[in-house]
């Protein structure tokens, strides 16, 4: 995202307040704009339907949402992050040709591989209307679609599009779904889909708009599964370690069962999906701020590479980058570890305010500080990820999913009072030992550089 996060720091060195807020929310939207739509739409509809529609009906609606939203997102990360390796591929070598096809066979692949799941959860296994069935499945898929036109997005610089797709989407949903609220579940999913149908329409006209080109090779980012099998891998297994303890929890004795199959423990996921939006802020900073700073000091160490300079001038340019690392990582504990404070310290207004039941109290205390270490976690994979440390870092979010599931089993199984420290161990865990081997990586830069992410000494090595 380091090119759109250009574009909005030169808009944030206005010389007016209004320039700063406008690039945040820009960032904000960027960096989560589906997660954000969906969490707020899904918030206030719940809370606005109690006097439009019954209660089971609510419940529905609720729950479709969030098993929509979590089983798409786990399950289009491989395809979106095999996309976005192939477009960034497409960026570097000036040939952006195929955009419009890349996207459109991406949206044919999600639609492919997750529609037998999807017709055989909602068409066969939930107790619905026929009319609930079918706005259920729709959307699924439009959320789905969300996920993969969100590759795109870091390369759209009408970024003032991309706000106003989303606000009107955002505008859009709840409207619809307040209209339609009386007509039950289906009324509230049909307006909720509305809302992001709007999204994603304006988000693809924009995406076609970009890349005027024709359709050409759809399915030409397809031969990349092979060779980035890994990376594939790695969203799929961070994107379960996110839901595995929702997972886990749903086996509590107080959960609920709606439509006859679908199955939720409300207090720990509205706890979690609360303390998830903590991290809104930090997320925009990384994209207004952390990744371009440090996007800077990558090329300019790899420029010294390719440019043959001298070990003094290698040697400088990568204490640049180690500096601006750890500034990246200042800014984010003191922004992030603010917020967490503020939260945790705040917690019983916040909840009075939004009516949430104290109950989930001690649930979203734990998330909050999770959330923490968790967006850490994330900017230590990105480094990762710049520097081609694909195995590092998928064995990391296979460490991140195995210690999630496992510690928040124990939870499970020590009682209520201890709901909440899995996914907080977890994330904490995960985010001491990949920044330690961060560290140890960044220190010995060259040798990585030079040796152990050299395509020809790897090539060596599988022979």
């Amino acid at each position: 995202m380091a090119g759109i996060g250009f574009s909005l720091r030169d808009l944030a060195r206005r010389d007016d307040v209004l320039g700063t807020l406008r690039a945040f929310m820009h960032a904000t939207l960027v960096a989560a704009g589906p997660w954000l739509v969906t969490i707020l739409c899904l918030g206030t509809l719940s809370i606005v339907a109690t006097d439009l529609a019954a209660d089971q009906d609510v419940a529905i609606f609720r729950i479709v949402v969030i098993y929509n939203f979590g089983f798409s997102l786990t399950l289009t990360g491989p395809v979106a992050i095999v996309v976005t390796r192939y477009l960034a591929d497409q960026i570097y070598v000036r040939n952006v040709s195929e955009g419009p096809g890349m996207l459109l066979g991406a949206l044919g692949m999600m639609a492919a591989i997750q529609l037998p799941f999807v017709i055989g959860l909602y068409g066969f296994a939930i107790d619905a209307p026929l009319e609930v069935r079918l706005a259920a499945i729709a959307s699924y898929i439009v959320t789905g679609a969300l996920w993969i036109a969100g590759v795109f997005l870091s390369t759209l610089k009408d970024f003032r599009t991309i706000t106003t797709a989303f606000l009107v989407g955002m505008g859009s949903g709840l409207g619809a779904g307040i209209v339609l609220g009386q007509y039950g579940a289906a009324g509230l999913l049909s307006g909720f889909t509305i809302g992001l149908c709007i999204v994603l329409y304006a988000l693809v006209a924009r995406i076609f708009a970009e890349y005027p080109y024709p359709v050409i090779n759809p399915l030409g980012f397809a031969p990349y599964f092979k060779r980035y099998w890994d990376l594939a891998l790695t969203a799929l297994a961070y994107n379960m370690a996110i839901w595995v303890d929702k997972w886990i929890m749903w086996l509590e004795p107080d959960r609920t069962v709606e439509a006859g199959a679908l199955v939720s423990y409300p207090l720990y996921d509205s706890a979690m999906f609360l303390a998830y939006m903590t991290i809104l802020p930090a997320m925009a900073l990384f994209v207004l701020i952390v990744e371009t700073a440090f996007f800077e000091r990558y090329m300019a160490f790899f420029a010294q590479i390719r440019g043959h300079g001298t070990w003094a001038r290698i040697r400088s340019a990568q204490l640049d980058l180690i500096d601006t690392v750890g500034e990246g990582f200042r800014i984010l504990v003191v922004l992030q570890g603010a917020i967490t404070y503020l939260a945790i310290l705040l917690a019983p207004s916040i909840f009075t305010a939004l009516g949430v039941s104290f109950a989930e109290m001690g649930m979203f205390r734990l998330g909050v500080l999770g959330a923490l270490f968790h967006s850490l976690l994330l900017f230590v994979l990105i480094v990762f990820a710049y520097f081609d440390l694909r195995m590092l870092a998928l064995k990391i979010t296979l460490f991140f999913l195995a210690s999630n599931a496992a510690f928040t089993a124990l939870s499970f199984y020590a009682g209520f009072a201890w709901y909440g420290y899995g996914y907080f161990a977890s994330a904490l865990a995960s985010f001491l030992i990949a920044y330690t081997i961060m560290l140890r990586k960044l220190a010995n830069l060259p040798y990585l550089s030079f040796v152990e992410s050299n395509p020809s000494i790897r090539a060596q090595k599988a022979d």
